[in-house]
C-alpha cells in the first residue's frame, strides 16, 4: 500500500515544503530504527530524545519524505522536506490518512482519568461483546480483536499503532473499539487525528506529576481530549468528582453526568456492598453486580451511560452488566484456608485510599488487614510518603516492599514512604526490599478469616529491575505462599 505524500498531510498545518509532494509513501515511521524503504519520517522533538537528530539515519535506511519542525542545515537531493508546526500532532493526522480513517468507520470510545479507565474499558468490551457487536479493546492490560488477545505495552499505543489496529479491527467486522487515553497519550497527541463517538471522564486524583509537573497542568491534559471531541459526539462526566465539571468547559459535545451522590443524568444508590458483590437502584431497578466497592459502583454507572448513549436498552445493558466480572488486577481475590487476599493496581494515593476503604466497609470485625504496597521508581516521588501514610491509616499491619524500581535503589524508595508515617505507626510496619519474601511474610502473618491486599502491580506478570523485567506476577506467588503456609 503507498498513497502520495499530498494525501497523507491533509489538514496538516505547514510551514514550507521543499520537493516533490507527489511522492508515493509506503509506510510512516517515527522511530529511525522503524523505517523501509519509501516511507515518510516523522521528526517528533522528545522529552529525552529529538527525533530530528535522527532524519540522517533515517534517509539512510531509505526514507523518501522527512516531516519535520526544523529544516536540516543540508538537503539531500530527491528528498522531499515538510516543515509543520507540531510534528507530533503532525503524525496523528498522518497516520489517520495514511490508512483511510478508520475512526472514522468504527464506533470509538476514549476513557480517561486517574483510576478506574482499564476496568471501565475492560467493562465495556465484555458488555458489548455480550450484546452481540463484534469489539475492539486498546487497555493497559491487553489490546483486544474480538477474542483475540494482543500484548499491550502501554496504556495508550502510539498514534500509528492505534490506526493499525483500528485497520485490522475493522477487517474482522468490529463495530466498536473502547480505548484507555492517558494523560500522556493525550499530551503526546497519541489520539491525534481520531474520531471519537465520545469519552467518558473517571475521576482526577494525584499521579503523574513526575511528567506534568503540577496537578493543573495534568487536569489541562484529561481536558484536552474533551476539548477535541466532535459536536455530534458525547461528553460523559462524574458528576461527584469536583474537576468533572471543567471537561465540559469548551467542550463542543453534548454534555452528561453520572453520579451517587449529586444529581446526574446517569444516577444510582448502592443497597449493599460486600465481598461477594454489590447491589444498586437504578431509579427503581434493584440489580445485584458480581464487582466489589463504590469504586466499581462507578464504573458500573459509567459503562451504563455510554451505553445508554449508543443507544443500547438499558433493560438488557444492566441484564448483562450483572453478569461481568471486571478487569483482571482490579480487586482480584485469592481465598485459601480462610483468608481472602486480595490484588489490585492501586498505585496512586487515592486508588489505595479507596481500596482500603472499600475493604473496612467490607470487614465483619475481628479480622486482621495486612497490607502490602510500593511505590515505583523513576516515577513521582511526591506521592511515595503519601501512600505510605494511607496504608498506616487504614491497615492493621504494613509492609513496604519494592514495586517496580526500575533503575532506583529499593530501600531509598521504601525510605522516602517511611518518611510519611507517624512515629506511633512505626511499630506495625515491616521493610522487605524483595517482593517475594515481602509477599511470604505477609502470608505468614495472616490468620484464618484475615484479608490481604497486595497493592501497586495488579494485571503485570513482571517486576522492571534496572532496565531487565523479570517475571512476577503476584496473583500467583500469593497463591503459592497461602497454599504452602495454610495448608487446609
Amino acid at each position: 500500500m503507498s498513497k502520495p505524500l499530498k494525501d497523507i498531510v491533509y489538514k496538516v498545518s505547514l510551514v514550507s515544503t521543499k520537493g516533490s509532494m507527489d511522492v508515493p509513501i509506503a509506510s510512516i515511521a517515527f522511530d529511525s530504527r522503524a523505517v523501509r524503504e519509501g516511507a515518510v519520517f516523522v521528526a517528533i522533538p522528545g522529552t529525552q530524545v529529538d527525533g530530528h537528530a535522527f532524519i540522517d539515519n533515517a534517509l539512510d535506511k531509505g526514507a523518501s519524505a522527512i516531516v519535520c519542525e526544523h529544516l536540516p542545515e543540508k538537503l539531500r537531493e530527491g528528498i522531499t522536506y515538510v516543515q509543520v508546526i507540531n510534528a507530533a500532532r503532525s503524525l496523528g493526522l498522518m497516520a489517520a490518512n495514511f490508512y483511510g480513517n478508520p475512526s472514522e468507520k468504527i464506533t470509538l470510545v476514549a476513557v480517561t482519568g486517574t483510576n478506574g479507565k482499564t476496568t471501565t474499558v475492560t467493562l465495556l468490551h465484555q458488555l458489548f461483546s455480550e450484546l452481540g457487536y463484534a469489539t475492539g479493546l486498546l487497555s493497559t492490560v491487553e489490546n483486544r480483536i474480538k477474542d483475540q488477545v494482543l500484548a499491550a505495552s502501554h496504556t495508550t499505543p502510539d498514534v500509528v499503532a492505534i490506526n493499525e489496529l483500528l485497520v485490522k479491527m475493522l477487517e474482522n467486522g468490529c463495530t466498536h473499539c473502547f480505548m484507555e487515553a492517558s494523560s500522556h497519550a493525550i499530551v503526546q497527541e497519541r489520539t491525534a487525528g481520531l474520531k471519537f463517538a465520545g469519552a467518558l471522564f473517571t475521576n482526577i486524583s494525584h499521579d503523574h506529576l513526575d511528567y506534568h509537573g503540577t496537578f493543573d497542568s495534568y487536569i489541562k491534559a484529561k481536558k484536552k481530549l474533551f476539548d477535541e471531541l466532535p459536536k455530534d459526539g458525547f461528553a460523559l462526566i462524574n458528576a461527584d468528582d469536583k474537576r468533572g465539571r471543567v471537561m465540559l468547559q469548551n467542550c463542543r459535545a453534548r454534555p452528561f453526568t453520572f453520579g451517587l451522590k449529586y444529581p446526574a443524568d446517569f444516577k444510582a444508590k448502592i443497597l449493599a456492598n460486600s465481598l461477594h458483590g454489590l447491589e444498586l437502584d437504578f431509579e427503581g431497578k434493584q440489580v445485584w453486580f458480581r464487582l466489589i466497592g463504590e469504586f466499581n459502583a462507578y464504573n458500573l454507572l459509567g459503562v451504563l451511560g455510554v451505553a445508554l448513549l449508543l443507544d443500547e436498552e438499558e433493560e438488557e445493558v444492566l441484564r448483562q452488566l450483572s453478569k461481568l466480572k471486571g478487569a483482571i488486577g482490579r480487586f482480584d481475590q485469592v481465598v485459601y484456608g480462610g483468608i481472602t487476599a486480595i490484588i489490585d493496581y492501586a498505585h496512586t494515593p487515592d486508588a489505595l485510599e479507596n481500596v482500603l476503604k472499600t475493604i473496612q466497609k467490607l470487614r465483619t470485625g475481628g479480622e486482621t488487614l495486612v497490607t502490602l504496597v510500593g511505590c515505583g521508581g523513576n516515577r513521582d516521588r511526591s506521592k511515595r510518603p503519601l501512600m505510605a501514610k494511607i496504608a498506616c491509616n487504614l491497615s492493621d499491619r504494613v509492609i513496604f516492599t519494592s514495586d517496580n524500581p526500575r533503575d532506583e535503589d529499593p530501600m531509598e524508595i521504601i525510605r522516602e514512604m517511611e518518611a510519611g508515617i507517624n512515629p506511633v505507626d512505626q511499630k506495625k510496619t515491616l521493610s522487605l526490599a524483595d517482593r517475594r519474601s515481602a509477599i511470604k511474610t505477609a502470608c505468614s502473618l495472616a490468620k484464618k478469616g484475615d484479608i490481604l491486599l497486595i497493592a501497586g502491580k495488579g494485571h503485570e506478570t513482571y517486576q522492571e529491575i534496572q532496565g531487565v523485567k523479570h517475571p512476577f506476577d503476584d496473583k500467583k506467588v500469593v497463591k503459592e505462599f497461602l497454599e504452602m503456609l495454610h495448608k487446609e
